[in-house]
Protein backbone atom coordinates (compact mmCIF):
# COMPACT_ATOMS: atom_id res chain seq x y z
CA UNK A 1 0.00 0.00 0.00
CA UNK A 2 0.91 3.35 -0.20
CA UNK A 3 0.18 7.22 0.35
CA UNK A 4 -1.75 7.77 4.38
CA UNK A 5 -2.95 4.32 4.22
CA UNK A 6 -1.40 1.99 6.63
CA UNK A 7 -0.11 -1.09 5.37
CA UNK A 8 1.63 -2.62 8.15
CA UNK A 9 -1.53 -3.67 10.59
CA UNK A 10 -4.84 -5.36 9.56
CA UNK A 11 -7.10 -2.61 8.39
CA UNK A 12 -10.70 -2.25 9.47
CA UNK A 13 -13.08 0.38 8.12
CA UNK A 14 -16.92 0.70 7.00
CA UNK A 15 -18.89 2.10 4.11
CA UNK A 16 -20.78 5.07 4.78
CA UNK A 17 -20.96 7.82 7.81
CA UNK A 18 -24.23 9.76 6.79
CA UNK A 19 -24.19 13.27 8.09
CA UNK A 20 -26.86 12.79 11.15
CA UNK A 21 -23.45 10.75 12.24
CA UNK A 22 -20.49 13.19 11.91
CA UNK A 23 -21.10 14.98 15.26
CA UNK A 24 -18.24 14.30 17.46
CA UNK A 25 -20.21 11.88 19.70
CA UNK A 26 -20.48 9.79 16.64
CA UNK A 27 -17.18 9.97 15.32
CA UNK A 28 -15.93 9.04 18.53
CA UNK A 29 -18.36 6.01 19.11
CA UNK A 30 -16.92 5.14 15.85
CA UNK A 31 -13.42 4.40 16.51
CA UNK A 32 -14.78 3.09 19.42
CA UNK A 33 -15.89 0.11 17.39
CA UNK A 34 -13.02 -0.30 16.03
CA UNK A 35 -13.53 1.50 13.07
CA UNK A 36 -9.87 3.30 11.45
CA UNK A 37 -11.42 4.23 8.07
CA UNK A 38 -14.90 4.87 6.43
CA UNK A 39 -15.51 4.53 3.07
CA UNK A 40 -17.46 6.28 0.52
CA UNK A 41 -17.39 9.33 2.88
CA UNK A 42 -18.87 12.98 2.44
CA UNK A 43 -18.02 15.51 4.64
CA UNK A 44 -20.46 18.26 5.59
CA UNK A 45 -17.40 20.60 6.59
CA UNK A 46 -14.29 20.28 7.43
CA UNK A 47 -14.80 20.49 11.00
CA UNK A 48 -15.61 16.99 10.23
CA UNK A 49 -12.79 15.78 8.86
CA UNK A 50 -10.86 17.35 11.95
CA UNK A 51 -12.97 15.14 14.19
CA UNK A 52 -11.74 12.23 12.17
CA UNK A 53 -7.74 13.22 12.80
CA UNK A 54 -8.80 13.69 16.64
CA UNK A 55 -10.18 10.48 16.59
CA UNK A 56 -7.79 8.36 14.52
CA UNK A 57 -9.53 7.79 12.04
CA UNK A 58 -8.56 8.47 8.08
CA UNK A 59 -11.63 8.50 5.34
CA UNK A 60 -11.79 7.58 1.32
CA UNK A 61 -13.85 10.62 0.62
CA UNK A 62 -16.43 10.60 -2.31
CA UNK A 63 -18.04 13.55 -4.45
CA UNK A 64 -14.86 15.20 -5.12
CA UNK A 65 -14.39 13.35 -8.48
CA UNK A 66 -17.43 12.13 -10.72
CA UNK A 67 -19.47 9.21 -9.36
CA UNK A 68 -19.93 5.92 -11.23
CA UNK A 69 -21.83 3.19 -10.59
CA UNK A 70 -21.80 0.10 -13.11
CA UNK A 71 -25.46 -0.91 -12.11
CA UNK A 72 -27.27 -3.03 -14.31
CA UNK A 73 -24.93 -2.46 -16.88
CA UNK A 74 -26.64 -0.29 -19.43
CA UNK A 75 -23.82 2.52 -19.11
CA UNK A 76 -20.84 -0.05 -19.72
CA UNK A 77 -18.61 1.52 -21.53
CA UNK A 78 -19.57 4.86 -21.73
CA UNK A 79 -17.35 6.43 -18.71
CA UNK A 80 -14.98 7.53 -21.28
CA UNK A 81 -17.45 10.10 -22.82
CA UNK A 82 -19.33 10.75 -19.31
CA UNK A 83 -16.16 12.18 -17.62
CA UNK A 84 -13.43 12.95 -19.79
CA UNK A 85 -9.33 12.98 -18.19
CA UNK A 86 -10.03 16.76 -17.94
CA UNK A 87 -12.53 16.92 -15.08
CA UNK A 88 -10.04 14.19 -12.58
CA UNK A 89 -7.27 17.20 -13.04
CA UNK A 90 -9.58 20.34 -12.99
CA UNK A 91 -11.15 18.78 -9.75
CA UNK A 92 -7.31 17.91 -8.39
CA UNK A 93 -6.33 21.24 -8.53
CA UNK A 94 -9.60 22.95 -6.66
CA UNK A 95 -8.67 19.97 -3.82
CA UNK A 96 -7.56 21.27 -0.61
CA UNK A 97 -5.78 18.10 1.63
CA UNK A 98 -6.69 17.14 4.93
CA UNK A 99 -4.23 14.51 6.91
CA UNK A 100 -7.66 12.56 7.64
CA UNK A 101 -8.27 11.94 3.80
CA UNK A 102 -6.55 8.63 2.91
CA UNK A 103 -8.17 8.05 -0.67
CA UNK A 104 -10.73 9.48 -3.34
CA UNK A 105 -13.15 7.36 -4.50
CA UNK A 106 -13.32 6.96 -8.45
CA UNK A 107 -16.42 4.75 -8.72
CA UNK A 108 -17.61 1.17 -7.97
CA UNK A 109 -18.62 -1.73 -9.57
CA UNK A 110 -17.10 -0.51 -13.06
CA UNK A 111 -17.67 -2.49 -16.72
CA UNK A 112 -14.32 -3.98 -17.90
CA UNK A 113 -15.54 -2.17 -21.00
CA UNK A 114 -14.13 1.01 -18.97
CA UNK A 115 -11.22 -0.53 -17.28
CA UNK A 116 -9.27 1.51 -20.25
CA UNK A 117 -10.05 4.56 -18.73
CA UNK A 118 -10.43 3.80 -15.68
CA UNK A 119 -6.34 2.95 -16.11
CA UNK A 120 -5.92 6.27 -17.47
CA UNK A 121 -7.88 8.16 -14.37
CA UNK A 122 -5.98 5.84 -11.68
CA UNK A 123 -3.09 6.84 -13.01
CA UNK A 124 -4.29 10.77 -12.93
CA UNK A 125 -5.33 10.55 -9.59
CA UNK A 126 -2.18 9.23 -8.81
CA UNK A 127 -0.37 12.10 -9.60
CA UNK A 128 -2.63 14.77 -8.96
CA UNK A 129 -3.35 13.55 -4.93
CA UNK A 130 0.12 13.28 -3.62
CA UNK A 131 -1.65 11.62 -0.10
CA UNK A 132 -4.57 9.95 -1.46
CA UNK A 133 -5.02 6.80 -3.00
CA UNK A 134 -7.42 6.36 -6.03
CA UNK A 135 -10.14 4.03 -4.63
CA UNK A 136 -12.32 1.77 -7.22
CA UNK A 137 -14.19 -1.18 -6.11
CA UNK A 138 -15.47 -4.18 -8.39
CA UNK A 139 -18.26 -6.34 -8.81
CA UNK A 140 -18.31 -9.62 -6.85
CA UNK A 141 -18.98 -12.58 -8.97
CA UNK A 142 -22.77 -12.66 -8.90
CA UNK A 143 -22.78 -9.11 -10.80
CA UNK A 144 -25.65 -8.30 -7.89
CA UNK A 145 -29.03 -7.35 -9.87
CA UNK A 146 -32.74 -8.27 -9.55
CA UNK A 147 -32.82 -10.68 -11.94
CA UNK A 148 -29.56 -12.43 -12.52
CA UNK A 149 -29.90 -13.74 -16.53
CA UNK A 150 -26.62 -14.57 -18.09
CA UNK A 151 -26.91 -11.37 -20.45
CA UNK A 152 -27.29 -9.07 -17.48
CA UNK A 153 -24.33 -10.51 -16.22
CA UNK A 154 -22.34 -10.32 -19.20
CA UNK A 155 -23.77 -6.94 -19.64
CA UNK A 156 -22.31 -6.04 -16.16
CA UNK A 157 -19.45 -7.57 -16.09
CA UNK A 158 -18.03 -6.36 -19.71
CA UNK A 159 -16.29 -10.26 -20.09
CA UNK A 160 -17.79 -14.08 -20.22
CA UNK A 161 -16.48 -14.61 -16.63
CA UNK A 162 -15.50 -13.75 -13.68
CA UNK A 163 -11.99 -14.36 -13.62
CA UNK A 164 -11.39 -12.93 -16.87
CA UNK A 165 -12.84 -9.27 -15.58
CA UNK A 166 -10.46 -10.13 -12.75
CA UNK A 167 -7.22 -10.50 -15.47
CA UNK A 168 -8.82 -7.40 -17.65
CA UNK A 169 -8.76 -5.21 -14.56
CA UNK A 170 -5.24 -6.69 -13.35
CA UNK A 171 -4.20 -5.31 -16.95
CA UNK A 172 -5.97 -2.15 -17.58
CA UNK A 173 -6.02 -0.71 -13.91
CA UNK A 174 -2.66 0.01 -12.34
CA UNK A 175 -4.00 -0.08 -8.64
CA UNK A 176 -1.98 -1.73 -5.25
CA UNK A 177 -4.94 -3.88 -4.14
CA UNK A 178 -8.25 -5.59 -5.70
CA UNK A 179 -11.22 -4.66 -4.33
CA UNK A 180 -14.94 -6.28 -4.17
CA UNK A 181 -17.79 -7.05 -2.11
CA UNK A 182 -19.72 -10.25 -1.63
CA UNK A 183 -22.79 -10.37 0.21
CA UNK A 184 -23.34 -14.20 1.28
CA UNK A 185 -26.38 -13.54 3.37
CA UNK A 186 -28.35 -11.86 0.50
CA UNK A 187 -28.01 -14.79 -1.98
CA UNK A 188 -29.92 -18.34 -1.73
CA UNK A 189 -28.43 -20.20 0.90
CA UNK A 190 -27.95 -23.30 -1.68
CA UNK A 191 -25.55 -21.26 -3.67
CA UNK A 192 -24.50 -18.47 -1.36
CA UNK A 193 -21.25 -19.89 0.31
CA UNK A 194 -20.37 -21.46 -2.64
CA UNK A 195 -20.12 -18.63 -4.84
CA UNK A 196 -18.45 -16.44 -2.25
CA UNK A 197 -15.59 -19.05 -2.02
CA UNK A 198 -15.11 -18.79 -5.59
CA UNK A 199 -14.77 -15.62 -5.60
CA UNK A 200 -12.52 -15.30 -3.39
CA UNK A 201 -10.80 -18.19 -4.84
CA UNK A 202 -10.72 -15.93 -7.99
CA UNK A 203 -9.57 -12.30 -6.15
CA UNK A 204 -6.48 -14.17 -3.95
CA UNK A 205 -5.13 -15.77 -7.03
CA UNK A 206 -4.86 -12.88 -8.56
CA UNK A 207 -3.51 -10.82 -5.49
CA UNK A 208 -0.88 -13.30 -4.91
CA UNK A 209 0.30 -13.13 -8.75
CA UNK A 210 0.48 -9.64 -8.87
CA UNK A 211 1.94 -8.65 -5.13
CA UNK A 212 -1.54 -7.04 -4.92
CA UNK A 213 -3.28 -6.38 -1.75
CA UNK A 214 -6.89 -7.78 -0.99
CA UNK A 215 -9.50 -5.79 -0.13
CA UNK A 216 -13.05 -7.26 1.35
CA UNK A 217 -16.30 -5.77 1.59
CA UNK A 218 -18.69 -7.94 3.88
CA UNK A 219 -21.80 -7.40 5.29
CA UNK A 220 -22.76 -6.61 8.69
CA UNK A 221 -26.61 -5.24 7.65
CA UNK A 222 -29.38 -7.63 6.18
CA UNK A 223 -31.35 -7.50 3.03
CA UNK A 224 -34.80 -7.03 5.21
CA UNK A 225 -35.71 -5.60 8.38
CA UNK A 226 -36.25 -9.01 9.66
CA UNK A 227 -32.52 -9.97 8.83
CA UNK A 228 -29.95 -9.26 11.45
CA UNK A 229 -26.09 -10.69 10.76
CA UNK A 230 -25.28 -12.76 13.89
CA UNK A 231 -21.97 -11.87 15.17
CA UNK A 232 -21.09 -15.51 13.99
CA UNK A 233 -21.76 -14.73 10.80
CA UNK A 234 -19.89 -11.53 10.95
CA UNK A 235 -16.79 -14.03 11.89
CA UNK A 236 -17.35 -16.19 9.31
CA UNK A 237 -16.85 -13.56 6.61
CA UNK A 238 -13.87 -12.25 8.47
CA UNK A 239 -11.92 -15.19 8.89
CA UNK A 240 -12.64 -16.60 5.72
CA UNK A 241 -11.31 -13.64 4.24
CA UNK A 242 -8.25 -13.80 6.01
CA UNK A 243 -7.88 -17.41 5.01
CA UNK A 244 -7.52 -16.11 1.35
CA UNK A 245 -5.17 -13.15 2.61
CA UNK A 246 -7.38 -10.09 2.93
CA UNK A 247 -5.56 -6.86 4.54
CA UNK A 248 -8.12 -4.91 4.79
CA UNK A 249 -11.79 -5.16 5.66
CA UNK A 250 -14.75 -2.77 5.31
CA UNK A 251 -18.18 -4.13 6.69
CA UNK A 252 -21.24 -2.58 4.76
CA UNK A 253 -22.80 -0.08 5.77
CA UNK A 254 -22.10 1.69 8.94
CA UNK A 255 -25.00 3.92 8.77
CA UNK A 256 -27.83 3.89 5.96
CA UNK A 257 -26.21 3.13 2.70
CA UNK A 258 -28.72 0.06 1.41
CA UNK A 259 -30.45 -2.65 3.42
CA UNK A 260 -31.57 -2.64 6.50
CA UNK A 261 -30.11 -2.69 10.39
CA UNK A 262 -27.07 -0.90 9.89
CA UNK A 263 -24.51 -0.25 12.75
CA UNK A 264 -26.37 2.74 13.45
CA UNK A 265 -30.02 3.47 12.44
CA UNK A 266 -31.56 6.67 10.24
CA UNK A 267 -31.57 8.97 13.57
CA UNK A 268 -28.04 7.72 14.30
CA UNK A 269 -28.83 5.56 17.48
CA UNK A 270 -26.87 2.13 18.16
CA UNK A 271 -28.63 -0.89 16.45
CA UNK A 272 -27.80 -3.70 18.00
CA UNK A 273 -25.05 -4.33 15.54
CA UNK A 274 -22.93 -1.68 17.55
CA UNK A 275 -21.35 -4.23 20.03
CA UNK A 276 -21.56 -6.99 17.73
CA UNK A 277 -19.57 -5.59 15.07
CA UNK A 278 -17.44 -4.29 18.07
CA UNK A 279 -16.54 -7.72 19.50
CA UNK A 280 -15.59 -8.97 16.29
CA UNK A 281 -13.50 -5.59 15.25
CA UNK A 282 -11.73 -6.32 18.73
CA UNK A 283 -11.28 -10.09 18.01
CA UNK A 284 -9.46 -9.43 14.07
CA UNK A 285 -7.60 -6.32 16.00
CA UNK A 286 -5.95 -8.95 18.31
CA UNK A 287 -5.63 -11.21 15.91
CA UNK A 288 -4.27 -9.07 13.58
CA UNK A 289 -1.17 -7.90 14.95
CA UNK A 290 0.87 -11.44 14.12
CA UNK A 291 -1.27 -12.42 11.29
CA UNK A 292 -0.08 -9.18 9.62
CA UNK A 293 3.48 -10.41 10.03
CA UNK A 294 3.00 -13.52 7.30
CA UNK A 295 1.66 -13.44 3.95
CA UNK A 296 -0.76 -15.68 1.91
CA UNK A 297 0.52 -18.08 -0.53
CA UNK A 298 -2.66 -20.60 -0.83
CA UNK A 299 -5.68 -21.50 0.90
CA UNK A 300 -7.47 -25.07 1.18
CA UNK A 301 -10.70 -25.98 1.89
CA UNK A 302 -12.16 -29.89 3.73
CA UNK A 303 -15.67 -30.74 3.87
CA UNK A 304 -17.39 -28.85 1.69
CA UNK A 305 -18.02 -32.29 -0.71
CA UNK A 306 -21.83 -33.07 0.51
CA UNK A 307 -23.03 -29.37 0.52
CA UNK A 308 -25.72 -28.65 -2.45
CA UNK A 309 -23.38 -26.04 -4.39
CA UNK A 310 -20.14 -28.22 -4.38
CA UNK A 311 -19.15 -29.37 -7.71
CA UNK A 312 -20.60 -26.26 -9.61
CA UNK A 313 -17.61 -24.10 -9.21
CA UNK A 314 -14.64 -25.85 -11.41
CA UNK A 315 -11.75 -24.32 -9.42
CA UNK A 316 -13.36 -25.03 -5.70
CA UNK A 317 -11.86 -27.92 -4.42
CA UNK A 318 -11.36 -29.93 -1.63
CA UNK A 319 -9.29 -32.29 -0.47
CA UNK A 320 -9.63 -34.94 2.19
CA UNK A 321 -6.54 -33.98 4.73
CA UNK A 322 -4.05 -31.03 3.97
CA UNK A 323 -0.59 -30.73 3.00
CA UNK A 324 1.15 -28.00 2.93
CA UNK A 325 5.10 -29.05 3.93
CA UNK A 326 5.07 -27.92 6.80
CA UNK A 327 2.11 -29.80 8.06
CA UNK A 328 0.77 -33.07 6.90
CA UNK A 329 -2.47 -35.10 7.57
CA UNK A 330 -4.59 -31.61 8.54
CA UNK A 331 -8.19 -32.26 8.76
CA UNK A 332 -10.85 -31.62 11.54
CA UNK A 333 -13.34 -34.40 12.69
CA UNK A 334 -16.84 -34.06 11.14
CA UNK A 335 -16.25 -29.96 10.20
CA UNK A 336 -15.30 -27.91 7.03
CA UNK A 337 -12.40 -26.02 7.49
CA UNK A 338 -10.64 -23.42 5.21
CA UNK A 339 -7.35 -22.84 6.02
CA UNK A 340 -4.81 -20.24 4.47
CA UNK A 341 -1.14 -21.27 4.01
CA UNK A 342 1.07 -18.16 5.13
CA UNK A 343 4.63 -17.48 5.04
CA UNK A 344 6.55 -14.62 7.40
CA UNK A 345 7.01 -11.48 5.42
CA UNK A 346 10.90 -10.93 6.82
CA UNK A 347 11.85 -14.85 6.79
CA UNK A 348 10.75 -17.71 5.00
CA UNK A 349 11.93 -19.94 7.16
CA UNK A 350 8.82 -18.89 8.99
CA UNK A 351 5.38 -20.32 8.28
CA UNK A 352 1.97 -20.19 9.64
CA UNK A 353 -1.44 -21.28 8.64
CA UNK A 354 -4.93 -19.47 9.56
CA UNK A 355 -7.63 -22.67 10.23
CA UNK A 356 -10.75 -21.29 10.28
CA UNK A 357 -14.02 -23.97 11.46
CA UNK A 358 -16.52 -23.01 8.66
CA UNK A 359 -19.15 -25.65 9.47
CA UNK A 360 -21.88 -23.30 10.83
CA UNK A 361 -22.18 -20.17 8.03
CA UNK A 362 -25.50 -18.90 9.28
CA UNK A 363 -24.64 -19.44 13.00
CA UNK A 364 -27.51 -21.82 13.79
CA UNK A 365 -26.42 -24.64 14.88
CA UNK A 366 -22.93 -23.93 16.69
CA UNK A 367 -20.59 -26.75 17.36
CA UNK A 368 -16.97 -27.70 17.93
CA UNK A 369 -14.32 -29.69 15.69
CA UNK A 370 -11.13 -31.53 17.28
CA UNK A 371 -8.53 -30.29 14.41
CA UNK A 372 -5.50 -32.51 14.70
CA UNK A 373 -1.85 -32.34 11.59
CA UNK A 374 1.68 -33.66 12.19
CA UNK A 375 4.34 -31.25 11.92
CA UNK A 376 8.01 -31.27 12.59
CA UNK A 377 9.06 -28.10 13.22
CA UNK A 378 10.58 -27.18 16.93
CA UNK A 379 8.33 -24.76 18.05
CA UNK A 380 4.86 -24.70 17.03
CA UNK A 381 2.08 -22.22 18.57
CA UNK A 382 -1.33 -21.15 18.34
CA UNK A 383 -2.94 -17.98 18.50
CA UNK A 384 -6.74 -16.93 18.81
CA UNK A 385 -8.39 -13.42 19.04
CA UNK A 386 -11.15 -14.65 21.35
CA UNK A 387 -9.72 -16.83 23.83
CA UNK A 388 -6.36 -19.28 24.79
CA UNK A 389 -6.70 -22.49 22.45
CA UNK A 390 -5.04 -25.35 24.36
CA UNK A 391 -2.98 -26.72 21.67
CA UNK A 392 -2.25 -30.96 22.55
CA UNK A 393 0.89 -32.50 21.43
CA UNK A 394 1.84 -36.38 21.31
CA UNK A 395 5.40 -36.73 19.49
CA UNK A 396 4.60 -35.23 16.25
CA UNK A 397 1.14 -34.96 16.38
CA UNK A 398 -0.92 -31.94 17.23
CA UNK A 399 -4.87 -31.38 18.34
CA UNK A 400 -7.19 -28.73 19.41
CA UNK A 401 -10.91 -27.89 19.92
CA UNK A 402 -11.79 -25.50 17.76
CA UNK A 403 -15.68 -24.34 17.49
CA UNK A 404 -17.60 -23.29 14.76
CA UNK A 405 -17.08 -19.87 12.52
CA UNK A 406 -13.74 -19.45 15.02
CA UNK A 407 -10.11 -19.29 13.36
CA UNK A 408 -7.01 -20.01 14.87
CA UNK A 409 -3.36 -19.00 13.43
CA UNK A 410 -0.80 -21.76 14.01
CA UNK A 411 2.81 -20.45 13.54
CA UNK A 412 5.91 -23.00 12.74
CA UNK A 413 9.28 -21.90 13.21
Amino acid sequence: MNKRIPSDRLLLGAYILQPYAQTEKHIKELSECGIEMIVCFAPKDRSVLDLLEKYHVGCIITGILPGWWGGDGTKAGTLHERSPIEIYEKKAAEFVDHPAVWGVDIGDEPSALDFDHYGKIARTVDLCYENQLPYLNLYPNYASVAANTEDQTMCQLGTATYAEHIQKYIEKVDLPYISYDFYPYSLPESIGIGKMLDNFRIVADACRKTGRDFWYIPQVNGLHETDFTSEDMLRYQAYIALCYGATVINWACYTGGWWCNNVLDKEGNKTEQYDKLKHINEELRRFGEIYMKYKNTATYITGFENDPWYGKYEGVECVREIDTGAVRGLKASGGKLVVGQMVHRQDNGKVALLVCNASDPYGREPSESVVSFSAFRRCVKVYSGEKVVELHREGDEYSFTLGSDRAVLITLE
